[in-house]
């Protein structure tokens, strides 16, 4: 397939201060708004805590009926195996059953009809899903269930369906999860729903302290290795994914930021990200590192309102330049770490959490000065002065033997959180921990992109990282993680 040039110009959307006041809003479908009143602080509201106000304030508009999304199964989290024969072509009808359930989704969110969307979206699943078993049937011995993954269904965006599939025990606050209905106002037509929701959020101050480290044992590899890959000022984005479609244009259907190298793109193969520029100030880091962008909903339409993964997978709104991007990798606990491998993929949380359940999901919402205080399944609402941070902690432990896996996943695994060790088998490698800063307005006027039907639900975020080191950098890297040094 040849290459394409998919690179779109962007707004570097910066605020230059925080207003006492501001008017965000909520975003409920592709253009369709209900505004949302924002305030810095509690004492113009008789005291109530943000979040409350939050909830009051959105129902107030019309925003509190509940309303649903297509749930399918996630083919792709049942094949941990597939021969290498067969991958592209796997991977290229997981692609397809991504852009069905976003297409079917589309429909839903116009005429509210499950009849008429899941019947056919069955149809339309089952060659597919049979595909993927064929071409697996040919190198190996498919999964049995495939089958029974056909059906979809239709989750509600209610408060004990988020509770279950969208929270982690001990993170977060009981928070409603209500979610409006599109009404045909500000730009665009009114549509259902697709998030986020005012129970989405919550007051940082709220939430208890939960974080907890391994002790460190003797014998810990206890140095941290800095790159500098700017904030992506250069404004390179693209909905594509190269680890999870590659080949496939749009395989993502929503916005992701890119740092590190300026090659990536859904077509990009270990020679072009060996070969591509990279914003990395040390040049030997090529490597790619790249998350959903964070828009603020504010009722105004970013360049791509018309593109695949904006507003045509209804992600719209003002997206933001990262005020920082910290890229650190730090060693293991409990003993040295070995050099990661060239082109080693590695993916941390999950796209499709809202609707697969927290499994998978690991990206971590805080504020800049509450940073021992992370949320899995809620956007944070800051006080006047702290910025949004978005922490990423990808997998530290590798296989020793492949750089990717089918499910790109099983490669790779977190070390035990409590002892700090690998699993039987694996390595430990250094651990990457990207941490995005955001000067936002404070309140609920921003969210990530993610596919349609995730509804932009907090707990989908996810960080998404290949290796590009040269050899040279990475024995640096590693010396000095195992030396106890601090370096950049």
């Amino acid at each position: 397939m040849g290459r394409t040039s998919r690179r779109t110009s962007r707004k570097r959307s910066k605020l230059a201060g925080r207003a006492i006041t501001a008017s965000a809003a909520l975003i409920l479908g592709g253009g369709g708004l209900v505004a949302v009143n924002v305030y810095a602080n509690a004492d113009e509201t008789g005291g109530r805590s943000p979040d409350a106000r939050t909830r009051a304030q959105a129902q107030e508009q019309g925003v509190g009926q509940r309303a649903s999304t297509i749930s399918c199964p996630d083919v792709g989290n049942q094949l941990p195996d597939v021969p290498p024969g067969a991958r592209a072509e796997v991977d290229r009808e997981l692609a397809a059953l991504d852009s069905q359930l976003t297409d079917a989704y589309a429909k839903f969110a116009q005429a509210g009809d499950k009849d008429s969307v899941l019947g056919p979206l069955a149809e339309q699943r089952r060659p597919t899903i049979e595909n993927i078993r064929s071409a697996l049937d040919r190198d190996g011995s498919p999964p049995e269930d495939l089958g029974g993954m056909v059906a979809c269904t239709l989750k509600a965006d209610d408060d004990d369906g988020g509770a279950r599939q969208g929270s982690v025990p001990g993170q977060g606050q009981d928070q409603g999860q209500e979610q409006g209905q599109g009404q045909e106002q500000g730009q665009g037509q009114g549509q259902a729903g697709n998030g986020p929701a005012a129970g989405d959020f919550v007051d940082i101050t709220s939430v208890r302290p939960n974080v907890r480290k391994p002790r460190t044992q003797r014998g810990a590899s206890r140095g941290t290795f800095t790159t500098d890959c700017g904030t992506n000022e250069n404004g390179k984005f693209n909905p594509d994914n190269v680890i999870v479609a590659p080949g496939v244009s749009n395989g993502a259907h929503h916005m992701h930021d890119y740092v590190g190298n300026q090659e990536t793109d859904a077509f990009s193969g270990d020679g072009d990200l060996a070969n591509g520029d990279t914003s990395c100030r040390d040049q030997g880091d090529r490597s790619t590192y790249y998350w959903p962008v964070l828009r603020l909903q504010n009722g105004n339409d970013e360049n791509d309102a018309d593109a695949d993964g904006g507003g045509r997978d209804k992600n719209v709104g003002e997206i933001q330049t990262p005020d920082q991007v910290t890229l650190k990798f730090a060693g293991s606990p409990v003993g040295k770490v070995t050099a990661m491998p060239r082109f080693l993929r590695i993916i941390t949380g999950d796209a499709k959490a809202f609707t697969n359940g927290n499994a998978n999901a690991n990206a971590s919402w805080s504020c800049t000065g509450f940073e021992n205080r992370q949320l899995k399944d809620k956007y944070p609402i800051c006080p006047d002065g702290s910025k949004v941070v978005r922490t990423f902690t990808f997998q530290s432990c590798w296989d020793g033997r492949n750089t990717d896996s089918a499910n790109h996943r099983t490669h790779v695994a977190f070390a035990d959180p409590r002892s700090g060790r690998c699993p039987r088998g694996f390595r430990a490698i250094p651990q990457l921990v990207q941490r995005v800063v955001y000067d936002v307005p404070p309140g609920p006027g921003f969210a990530v992109d993610s596919f349609p039907e995730q509804l932009h639900k907090p707990v989908t975020d996810h960080g998404d990282f290949i290796n590009v080191f040269d050899q040279r950098l990475m024995r640096r890297v590693v010396k000095c993680i195992n030396d106890g040094r601090r370096c950049a």
